[in-house]
């Protein structure tokens, strides 16, 4: 008898709600030796009770879209809110191999209907369980409990690619990683650049050891594989750039008709003080200048702040008779959009934010630096 089901086979939302209660109070009272491991296990099992009702609930229909609000508020319990109940899902899916290291404590829950057994085995099936990775490149369950606190793991939830998210396992075990330091290195693509370096374990080492115009459409994401970035050790923001150059006339025909090149690292002085603008263009038909500022992060908003000073420099000091306001364009690898709606609000409308994405990584060459990596780990 699968998890959510009564006696007489049907579902109902206050049997998951009390599913829900007995595993909070057993993972808690658990917890005092192993906070981090406990609360990682909670919520895999609070995932797996909610997929479980969703698939086979008889009050789905009732409460469609719902039920992860009304669960919160009649769970009442700190810090299980809609977006983390809504988190616990995605853990689940994404992590289906933590079944096997699952506190025996948790399967001793009255009235669930979920046997050990049901987590142990592997595929899809009339449970709910979801199907084991079936590429070669997995994190051993042990590590990913003990080396990381579910908060990492919430950062890692993000990635959908498989192998992509098992890079970032292992690099993040391997450098013992903060929950910001990993969050960087997903904002700056460090996969991405791994994959483009002939020696991927001099990047590492070296990071171990440190709205729209009426007129103008701007392109998101925008795809920089013309660059051959795939020359280089490692790459950094400074090389990004100078591809950027190397290859401008790509690069102009990417971002669309009527862009020219100015200048490269104009500076700009402003309360005397040095400035350099990344890259100045002119769109001969909008008749205005172009301030490109590029990040190899994801969207921050004092980037746009920066650029909105340098679009006010070039409009009160840049701009010659018959010049049209001048618009600036922030590239970024990636972006969420909401605090860019929020970033943007009451600023001009003239300011644009895209992300941007290089060429594809080596995931052949990737895969081989993964294999040495494991090998180092035992893994």
């Amino acid at each position: 008898m699968s998890a959510g089901h009564n006696e007489t086979g049907n579902s109902s939302f206050e049997v998951l709600v009390k599913n829900i209660e007995s595993v909070h109070e057993i993972a808690s009272t658990y917890a005092r030796g192993a906070v981090n491991k406990s609360l990682t296990m909670r919520n895999w099992m609070i995932g797996y009770y909610i997929v479980e009702f969703e698939q086979h609930g008889e009050n789905r229909a009732k409460y469609g879209t719902n039920l992860l609000g009304n669960l919160a508020e009649k769970l009442k319990i700190k810090g299980l809110d809609r977006t983390m109940l809504n988190l616990c899902r995605i853990f689940y899916t994404r992590y289906p191999q933590i079944r096997e290291v699952i506190s025996h404590k948790l399967l001793e829950i009255n009235d669930v209907g979920l046997k050990q057994d049901d987590l142990k085995k592997e595929g899809k099936n009339g449970n709910g369980i979801c199907e084991m990775p079936s590429h070669k490149f997995s994190t051993p369950p042990e590590m990913l409990v003990n080396k990381l606190s579910f908060s990492h793991l919430r950062e890692l939830m993000s990635i959908e690619d498989d192998f992509e998210r098992f890079f970032y396992e292992i690099e993040c075990i391997q450098g013992a990683w903060s929950v910001k330091e990993l969050r960087r290195q997903i904002a700056t693509n460090l996969y991405i650049r791994a994959g483009l370096s002939h020696k991927p374990e001099l990047l590492l080492e070296k990071l171990q050891g440190n709205q729209k115009l009426p007129a103008l459409e701007v392109k998101d994401p925008f795809t920089f594989e013309f660059l051959g970035l795939d020359e280089k050790d490692f790459l950094t923001e400074s090389d990004i750039e100078q591809a950027l150059i190397d290859h401008l006339q790509d690069f102009l025909l990417e971002l669309g008709k009527g862009f020219c090149f100015e200048a490269r690292q104009k500076r700009i002085t402003i309360d005397d003080r040095y400035y350099w603008a990344d890259l100045v263009l002119y769109n001969r038909l909008l008749h205005c200048s172009v301030i490109v500022e590029l990040k190899n992060d994801e969207f921050k908003h004092e980037y746009l702040g920066q650029l909105n000073a340098y679009v006010g420099y070039f409009k009160e000091n840049e701009m010659t008779e018959g010049d049209n306001f001048p618009i600036g364009i922030l590239l970024c690898t990636g972006k969420g959009p909401k605090m860019v709606e929020y970033a943007l609000s009451g600023m001009d409308n003239r300011l644009f934010v895209s992300t941007y994405m290089l060429q594809l990584p080596s995931k052949e060459q990737l895969e081989e630096f993964m294999r040495k990596q494991m090998k180092e780990m035992g893994i």
